[in-house]
């Protein structure tokens, strides 16, 4: 390497991608972003585009991939060479089920505790006795008591 090499320092990196330090080199360790030059004080050196490449990772991640998915998109990206690839499109999709898979669970959760809230429901064990529970494990419970034990 160069000592006339030109890059940020990893303050500068995290500061502007809005990530703290610890995050930047966690990401580094998991090959999310490429190991950086070295100064010749043997500080970190990265590009500008790292900056860019944080950012989309913290973007994916809020859009609800994990890092292992973010790791394989950009893996992906990298290795295009000028391809079309459709991968992006096609996980974004699965994303987008997934995601309104989660929105219908928690209306369903959401629900129930306005149900248990309005009946008033203040302690799950007795609330579970009673006939008026809207709680889901209210048929479970009632199972139980029927049928005889062990």
């Amino acid at each position: 390497m160069s000592g006339a090499y030109e890059g940020l320092r990893s303050g500068q990196v995290a500061k502007a991608a809005g990530v703290n330090p610890q995050t930047l080199r966690y990401y580094e360790r998991r090959g999310l972003i490429a190991e950086p030059e070295r100064s010749l004080g043997g500080h970190r050196l990265y590009p500008a585009e790292t900056v860019t490449v944080l950012r989309v990772i913290k973007t994916a991640q809020r859009l609800g991939f994990t890092l292992e998915e973010v790791a394989d998109l950009l893996e992906t990206s990298r290795h295009r060479h000028g391809h079309t690839d459709h991968g992006l499109r096609e996980r974004a999709w699965v994303k987008l089920i997934e995601v309104e898979e989660r929105i219908a669970d928690l209306k369903v959760i959401r629900d129930t505790l306005r149900e248990a809230i309005d009946a008033g429901c203040d302690d799950l064990i007795t609330c579970v006795g009673q006939p008026h529970c809207p709680l889901p494990f209210t048929e479970l419970a009632r199972r139980d008591r029927q049928e005889p034990s062990p």
